[in-house]
């Protein structure tokens, strides 16, 4: 016999396995599975009420209406702001050219609402601001909005 043949026969095959890839796994205890069962619900509970509370937070959005050029140096931008009636936000609204760069921008002050003139109440205003542009424009729109102030 060689030397291959004698560590081979003398070696049990679930020692060399074990050595070769670890010892068995230990199955999970009880304990274990509840301690994983209830970190997840943690977790779960915890990203629900952010996301809850994130979207309460966003207190103002806008949507495009529509846009027309005036000349080539001129664009009119059409957009409705949403937000809470005693405050005041601001909108950055953009024109763009053909290959979407910008050639005019202003940002625009959109004071507090006058509940009476708006059948929701106050919350969404309609606006229409005109953009100075460099080039001719054949698009127009809001590229963001925020609170400036919470209003009384």
């Amino acid at each position: 016999m060689t030397s291959e043949d004698l560590s081979a026969t003398q070696v049990p095959a679930s020692t060399s396995l074990a050595n070769r890839y670890g010892g068995q796994k230990r199955a999970m205890t009880r304990k274990t599975k509840r301690n994983i069962v209830i970190g997840a619900l943690v977790i779960g509970i915890g990203f629900a009420a952010y996301v809850a509370t994130g979207s309460a937070q966003a207190p103002v959005t806008f949507k495009d209406i529509g846009y027309s050029t005036v000349d080539g140096t001129q664009a009119e931008v059409d957009y409705q702001v949403t937000k809470y009636p005693g405050a005041t936000a601001k909108c950055a609204i953009k024109a763009l050219d053909s290959k979407f760069a910008v050639v005019g921008w202003k940002v625009v002050e959109v004071g507090p609402n006058d509940p009476q003139d708006d059948p929701d109440g106050g919350s969404t205003t309609v606006q229409r601001t005109v953009l100075r542009t460099e080039s001719p424009a054949v698009s127009g729109v809001v590229d963001n909005c925020w609170i400036t102030d919470s209003g009384k």
